[in-house]
């Protein structure tokens, strides 16, 4: 129901700016037309599937590939555009990968301090210490990477990139080896760390939990574009195309009839509806429902028929299927615990629908 492609206009005054940037690899064009922009002390994420383009965008930003189009700027000054880099030196970027690159000869003050050229030897181990305790790795100075845990040769990646305090920091899929658990912690500390340092960082992700723990603001990535750049609750919750409601969360559509610019017919009633442009009286849409606008509810004359049901722990992810046929989801808390065929009440709870073009 919205214009594809709504992007982040590059603020002048944003960290990050990069605007139509273009990139291939001999015939395979992997970026095309790529635009966000980036505030100081703001969390950045590029979320997408395996192929999608979002590590090259990084590889860019830190001056690793050339643009063959558009243009990057750190801090209004412009780094990368056609015939035109500038070192990856010289940029101000850290970078933190998904097998940690730890130097396994040194140990780990060793390794925090890499980055901490020019600077006397007093100020060096300030630095590490207080890099250390930041991180919770206070005592570990002299171990080295091999009697760490994977988690916490992670948090001495992180470091190592802080040391030097760089303008960016970028993330490329961070947790990716590490379990489920451990990636859902880390990655909620590795946030609290980065906000703490007031850290301008950019993360490269196929985990949607992970992109909405960590970061303020997240673009999904498809076909080597930004299809929206937004932040999580709008991207869960106002999707601008059908291509990011079927991506971000899980859902299903009911078929409507727009009633008028602010109102849609389903066969649940009339609800109001968010619509951009112009909606001619009787046109034909789907209408996004999450499993959150189906609300449980013993009282409601509305029944719904139970057709699958996945166990969640704390609640049941029920399948139902509506009196007129069509099929919502419904997280209902566990101690509702119903047969395939029972019939339940629900009732919708919504501010605005989400609709698009059928």
């Amino acid at each position: 129901m919205a214009n594809k492609n709504i992007i982040a206009p590059a603020h002048p005054h944003a960290l990050v700016a990069i605007q139509g940037i273009e990139q291939s690899y001999g015939s395979n064009r992997v970026l095309n037309g790529l635009s966000f922009a980036l505030e100081r002390g703001q969390i950045g994420c590029l979320l997408g599937a395996s192929g999608c383009g979002k590590t090259t965008v990084l590889r860019c930003i830190a001056g690793f590939e050339p643009v063959a189009a558009g243009e990057i700027r750190l801090n209004g000054v412009l780094v990368s555009r056609r015939n035109f880099s500038v070192p990856t030196e010289q940029r101000r970027i850290g970078m933190v990968f998904q097998d940690y690159a730890l130097f396994p000869h040194l140990d780990i003050a060793a390794n925090i301090a890499f980055g901490l050229h020019g600077t006397s030897r007093p100020q060096r181990e300030l630095r590490v210490a207080e890099l250390l305790d930041i991180v919770g790795l206070g005592n570990s100075g002299a171990k080295f990477p091999h009697e760490l845990s994977g988690g916490q040769q992670q948090r001495v990646a992180l470091a190592r990139a802080l040391a030097p305090q760089p303008e960016l920091l970028l993330l490329d899929e961070p947790f990716s080896n590490l379990d489920v658990e451990l990636r859902e912690r880390l990655s909620l500390e590795v946030r609290d760390i980065l906000k703490q340092q007031n850290t301008t960082a950019i993360l490269v992700t196929h985990d949607q939990h992970e992109a909405f723990n960590i970061a303020d603001v997240v673009g999904i990535m498809m076909h080597g574009t930004i299809e929206q750049w937004d932040t999580p609750y709008n991207l869960y919750h106002e999707p601008a195309s059908r291509m990011v409601a079927d991506f971000i969360g899980q859902g299903t559509f009911l078929p409507g009839t727009v009633v008028n610019g602010k109102q849609v017919q389903l066969e649940l009633g009339v609800f109001p509806a968010k619509l951009l442009g112009e909606w001619p009286r009787g046109a034909a849409v789907d209408v996004l429902l999450r499993p959150d606008d189906i609300l449980h509810d013993d009282s409601s004359p509305l029944q719904a028929e139970v057709l699958h049901k996945a166990f969640r722990g704390a609640a049941f992810l029920y399948t139902l299927r509506l009196p007129g046929g069509g099929r919502v989801l419904s997280l209902v808390p566990s101690h509702h615990n119903h047969e395939i065929g029972d019939k339940i009440g629900v009732r919708l709870e919504i501010d605005h629908l989400v609709a698009f073009r059928r």
